[in-house]
């Protein structure tokens, strides 16, 4: 296999990087357990940014190394795939099944949207649309398969106005990966985070306690978000021209029916969803865990008798890639907090600074680590565990620094290639989407823009929902 220049740099940086840690007379405080997760960890995350190698399979690699050396065990290997979180997404994508094949999302959306009587109020309420998925489909990708004929039905109705289209393409992919941090379901980077809290300090953050600090920042970061790219790509006489999108409009360009009398599967299917996330919000009245209940859901939403979706069909939307690159990354956070290997890796970064600048710090990396490493959830990987540890370190809560780091890594909007959704709405055959350039101009923006709102969150607003900087 013939290596491009950036895989051989990378290449060699992670070679360097392990014989330093072989050498036995370097780095004197580093326990052999601490050397071999380092070594593993930097050639994992090497192969993460510079080659074509799946994540999934680098990740699975990086695991079975740690377990076959010893540094952890087999168990702890293999009851990362029993882990809760993992059976939450499972669940979580069988209602997600059932949800797309009622065709209640198509339903809604044209409800929500043919309200609009102007391009901001149609851009508002798109994107409140989206926000609403998020309790609905996990996943950003997912979501935004489901979105998508959505737009395409829009875009058809607004055939004659392309820059209304161009900016709808544009701020579909942007609101579903901005707004996934309202739920603990909306992204795998979301179950790493908590993983990692629970095995590096003992807390768990629950379904409930991640919506209430998520939820209002994914509004405000999505209208944010909608405002920016109307206001980036669309001119003046493009929004001042009235807009009339009727139901009967949108069903001429959707499959399934968006107008008329619910069908019994709908109504089942909605009564389902509502009662799901109602016990989700719920969870301190009744303490049934969310993996509990969203597997309760699942099994009704594929009954013979009430549900819409037959269960061999709603697994195979299960993305099975995913939770194992999601196990074998859990695993490699055990290895990095156990063996030590995190705490000496911050140990020689200056941490006596003021909260406010360590948490501007982490906010900024994070922010553009999606430069480096395309995947969300190999960017919490790598970042969480670090940032725990050094939080601890500088006497800042891990908790709101890890919820900080993960919800500032959600902004991956600079490159087409950046995240699944940007990639999916930037081609799409027959219809005027957007360029690289279109990308980099709302970047510039948006990206200080949202780094700064997940700065004041965590330092103003967190605080007084029980999350304290300190």
């Amino acid at each position: 296999m013939t290596l491009n220049p950036r895989q051989a740099i990378t290449l060699c940086i992670a070679l360097s990087l392990c014989a330093l840690l072989v050498v036995p007379g370097n780095f004197p405080g580093l326990s052999s357990d601490a050397r071999l997760t380092l070594a593993v960890f930097a050639l994992a995350t090497c192969a993460w940014i510079g080659t074509p190698i799946d994540d999934t399979y680098i990740a699975l690699g990086a695991g079975l190394a740690l377990t076959a050396t010893g540094v952890i065990s087999s168990d702890t290997l293999f009851g990362t795939l029993g882990d809760e979180t993992v059976w939450l997404l499972i669940c979580a994508f069988v209602l997600a099944a059932a949800v797309a094949r009622s065709g209640l999302a198509g339903r809604a959306a044209a409800f929500l949207v043919s309200g609009a009587r102007s391009v901001r109020q149609l851009t508002h309420l798109t994107t409140a649309a989206l926000v609403v998925t998020a309790f609905a489909v996990p996943a950003t990708s997912g979501r935004a398969a489901l979105a998508l004929p959505v737009f395409l039905a829009l875009a058809k109705v607004l055939a004659d106005r392309r820059r209304l289209v161009v900016m709808l393409a544009l701020l579909f992919p942007t609101v579903i990966l901005l707004s996934a941090v309202a739920t603990l379901i909306g992204a795998g980077a979301h179950l790493i985070t908590v993983s990692v809290l629970w095995e590096a300090t003992g807390e768990r953050i629950g379904f409930t306690q991640w919506m209430l600090l998520g939820l209002p920042l994914a509004i405000a970061s999505s209208h944010l978000a909608a405002e920016t790219v109307l206001l980036t790509t669309t001119r003046r006489a493009d929004r001042k021209g009235p807009v009339h999108i009727t139901v009967e409009q949108l069903q001429e360009h959707s499959e399934q029916p968006v107008t008329g009398a619910w069908e019994p599967a709908e109504t089942r299917c909605a009564l389902l969803l509502a009662t799901v996330v109602a016990l989700w919000c719920s969870e301190p009245l009744h303490q049934v865990p969310p993996a509990v209940v969203a597997l309760i859901g699942a099994v009704v939403a594929s009954s013979p008798a009430l549900g819409t979706v037959r269960l061999k069909d709603a697994l195979k939307t299960v993305p099975w890639s995913l939770l194992l690159f999601m196990a074998a990354t859990m695993a490699m956070g055990v290895a990095l907090a156990e063996s030590g290997a995190a705490k000496w890796l911050v140990g020689g970064v200056p941490l006596d600074v003021p909260p406010w600048l360590f948490l501007t710090v982490v906010v900024a990396v994070s922010t553009a680590a999606h430069l480096i490493l395309q995947s969300r959830s190999a960017r919490s990987s790598v970042l969480v565990p670090l940032v725990v540890a050094a939080a601890v370190g500088a006497g800042v809560n891990p908790v709101a620094a890890a919820l900080a780091s993960t919800a500032a890594a959600g902004f991956c909007h600079t490159l087409p290639a950046s995240a699944k959704p940007v990639t999916l709405f930037a081609d799409i055959p027959g219809t005027p989407t957007y360029a690289p350039r279109d990308l980099l101009r709302l970047s510039a923006v948006l990206a200080p823009l949202t780094a700064a709102l997940v700065l004041l969150f965590a330092v103003a607003l967190w605080p007084l929902l029980g999350v304290p900087v300190r």
